[in-house]
């Protein structure tokens, strides 16, 4: 059955890249959740003035990957302790959250996220967001595949393939 996830890991070109190529992705989209302005562009969520994250919504088949995967995949993507940065992506744009679709989402979210705290996964508290989908945009056309079309950009040398790279390598046995 086809199901929907929205993430935000900093970077949303990152999250499209990565998850893309996992078995049962069906498809990913650049986007913006969480914010408080209509039809956001690129700039104004840049601004950090819309409340808006950059998010990747995947939409799977959940009879081959389930939503725990997806969440174990997202939480090792990024540094879900750094508040409202990933690196040097500085603002609420670029935050840890997690958009719940419904009521099972939620609960499986803040059941693993409570056990990697207990389980001191990471030496600081983890700050993911866990908040209800409300809004949702898609991103302007330019920002899908952006690794795949922008592989010279400085931006993907120095960030996205790095991640991409050790994500395939740990996830090898995920992928299509």
């Amino acid at each position: 059955m086809k199901k929907e996830s929205t993430l935000g890991a900093g970077c949303f070109w990152c999250i499209e890249a990565c998850f893309k190529d996992i078995k049962g992705v069906i498809e990913v989209e650049p986007g913006y959740a969480g914010g408080h302005v209509e039809n956001p562009t690129y700039e104004h969520v840049c601004s950090g003035s819309t409340g808006h994250a950059e998010v990747a919504r995947i939409f799977y088949d959940d009879e081959i990957i389930r939503y725990d995967k997806i969440l174990e995949l997202f939480w090792f993507l990024h540094d879900p302790t750094q508040l409202n940065k990933q690196g040097n992506d500085i603002g609420t744009q670029y935050r840890s959250v997690i958009f719940y679709h419904d009521m099972q989402q939620k609960e499986i979210a803040e059941n693993v996220k409570k056990m990697l705290d207990e389980n001191k996964v990471w030496s600081k508290p983890i700050v993911t967001e866990i908040a209800p989908i409300t809004a949702y945009f898609r991103a302007e056309d330019y920002h899908v595949n952006y690794f795949k079309r922008n592989p010279s950009n400085l931006y993907c040398q120095a960030v996205v393939r790095p991640k991409v790279e050790k994500f395939k390598k740990v996830f090898e046995s995920l992928l299509k």
